[in-house]
């Protein structure tokens, strides 16, 4: 007996279901192709501890970097509250506190899961290398507190250290070739490639209490105390590079004051660098407080009456006189107090920070751009033909200027590359086919139920 043609309808739909089943299941099997997946991204915190501040950076990077070093951006720029961490050495446990605001704002932009694999490290600079020259122990404090305090943190704690004037030079000078796109830069062809080594530009840095000039001379570096070399995205670099503590601009006004004082023979102090009608008082200790100050007078308990003169001819004299132009006599490769300097060449740029509290700082503003122009040209030896190449920034393609992106480039380096999961994936017309094939077979198995159910039955 033959089937009945509601027979035929459900054995009709039957087949079809599975015709259309097994087309989607080839597709899905002959269709799919090996893939690699977007980079997994990675994340470092570099805490600045400056002189008169501390400012927090959270840097992220694909996983998978370029020829060894990570395309780093910056993610977070926080200013911790307070002072710079030296201002802590009369009571360090408190240091710990001023840090725990910014850190929370990283650990809330880092994913929870990366936490553990998330490199933080703390760099200071002038203000510490300071106190380290004044009190060791203390200096040695503050440090272990900012440990205990970063130590308990959910990531990968590197350590609190005194960073070296040279390589505050040296990373401030990878920091601003490489946000300009002069160590790496995307071409139009989709490839990382590396501009040529003559459009390298220097780096100089005006902080508190040091100063920093970096830069590739044009022939070889004499003095190899002076000269630091790196390796970033497969190329290796060399520059010359030096730091002056004490030339820093609160220090070199703070040592102008104190200079000014022992040339008076009273209490008022007339200052060629403060505007006309400036009139102020301070006590005469807090001059000699730093270890940059000359020596102190027997008696420390008097009080110092200010008064601003606005001689800009005289102020320029008065900070000559911190300068030891004389040794320097004779020698081309020489800035000052003796210290080796190749000719300046190329554009350089220059970190400018401005200060909180504008009104605090008025009377410091002619004293401040006197003092930078010193030490650009009878320092530095800037000329008419090579000033026009400095820029002043405090920003560059959107990040901070100043060490720490340098040093997270840097240490990228030393972090494995991780190279990019693989993962299955279909051209968009096979997907398309697929997901008809997938229906089709639904529709005809329901239609085949329906078909059971309702209507053999009857």
């Amino acid at each position: 007996m033959g089937l009945t043609w509601k027979q035929r309808v459900f054995t009709a739909l039957l087949g079809a279901a599975a015709v259309s089943g097994l087309t989607a299941l080839l597709l899905v099997l002959v269709g799919t192709m090996n893939v690699l997946l977007p980079p997994d991204t990675k994340f470092g915190i570099v805490f600045d501890a400056g002189s008169s501040h501390t400012s927090l950076f959270v840097y992220q990077w694909p996983a998978n970097k370029e020829n060894d070093t990570g395309i780093v951006s910056q993610a977070l720029a926080c200013q911790a509250e307070g002072p710079g961490i030296s201002s802590y050495a009369s009571d360090p446990a408190r240091v710990g506190e001023s840090l725990q605001g910014c850190l929370e704002e990283a650990l809330a932009l880092i994913p929870k899961a990366k936490h553990h694999e998330t490199p933080m490290f703390l760099g200071a600079t002038a203000g510490m290398r300071l106190l380290s020259r004044k009190n060791r122990s203390q200096a040695e404090d503050v440090f272990a507190a900012v440990s205990r305090a970063l130590g308990q943190s959910p990531v990968d704690f590197r350590g609190a250290e005194l960073l070296t004037g040279q390589d505050e030079g040296a990373f401030g000078w990878i920091t601003i070739n490489y946000i300009l796109g002069l160590l790496v830069k995307y071409s139009f062809s989709g490839e990382w490639i590396r501009p040529l080594e003559e459009t390298l530009v220097g780096a100089l840095d005006m902080g508190g209490a040091s100063t920093q000039i970096t830069f590739v001379p044009g022939g070889p570096i004499l003095d190899k105390t002076a000269q630091a070399t790196f390796r970033l995205y497969g190329a290796d670099h060399t520059v010359y590079t030096h730091s002056y503590l004490c030339f820093g601009r609160d220090q070199a006004l703070s040592r102008l004051l104190a200079e000014l004082v022992q040339a008076s023979t009273g209490l008022l102090i007339r200052h060629p660098c403060y505007h006309s009608g400036y009139r102020g008082t301070l006590a005469l200790a807090s001059l000699y407080e730093s270890p940059c100050a000359p020596a102190a007078p027997p008696d420390l308990s008097q009080n110092l009456t200010v008064e601003g003169t606005g001689n800009p001819g005289a102020c320029v004299e008065a900070l000559r006189k911190l300068f030891n132009f004389s040794s320097c006599d004779g020698r081309e490769d020489c800035a000052f107090a003796g210290v080796y300097q190749p000719p300046v060449q190329g554009q350089f740029y220059v970190e400018a920070s401005a200060p909180p509290g504008q009104d605090r700082w008025l009377r410091d503003y002619c004293a401040s751009g006197l003092y930078i122009l010193t030490l650009l040209v009878e320092g530095y030896g800037f000329s008419e033909e090579t000033w026009g190449g400095i820029e002043f920034r405090q920003q560059a393609g959107g990040a901070d200027i100043g060490w720490t992106l340098g040093y997270m480039l840097n240490l990228t380096n030393l972090i494995p590359a991780e190279a990019p999961a693989q993962g299955w994936a279909q051209s968009f017309g096979i997907w398309v086919a697929g997901v008809v094939f997938v229906v089709l077979t639904l529709a005809a198995t329901l239609g085949a139920v329906a078909v059971q159910v309702f209507w053999l039955q009857d």
